[in-house]
């Protein structure tokens, strides 16, 4: 399976309403301090099925410059991706299940001093 999980969480995210609309990436590198995003990053996981079904270990961090904002923000991607997420089609990616590996814990980022809540997830897929 060649699916890029990242890519198929951003596409997600950005289509949620209450979601800030370009705060979903992929991508620090044009990123600058005091934006909002929600920053994905492929942290691990293991194939499932052989061509079928993989898990894809994800974290992801929540940038604000309101620490109750970005507390705020975090959950919601959490509720999003556990509750929400799961059966749904995105991209060339069917998410069969959403599990937590961690909950959005405080650690404000060590460069810039903003705000951030992190938590990670693991991500079910198989092709549709």
């Amino acid at each position: 399976m060649r699916i890029d999980p990242v890519e198929v969480l951003t596409s997600y995210l950005r289509a949620q309403p209450d979601i800030p609309a370009g705060s979903p990436t992929g991508d620090m590198g044009s990123r600058e301090a005091g934006v909002t995003t929600v920053y994905l990053e492929h942290s691990g996981g293991v194939r499932i099925v052989r061509d079928r079904m993989d898990r894809f270990d994800i974290e992801y961090d929540v940038y604000h410059q309101d620490r109750e904002r970005a507390a705020q923000l975090a959950f919601r991607c959490r509720e999003l991706l556990l509750e929400e997420l799961p059966g749904e089609v995105v991209g060339a990616a069917e998410v069969l299940d959403v599990a937590e590996i961690a909950s959005p814990r405080y650690y404000p980022d060590v460069t810039s001093r903003e705000h951030m809540y992190g938590g990670e997830i693991a991500v079910f897929v198989a092709e549709p």
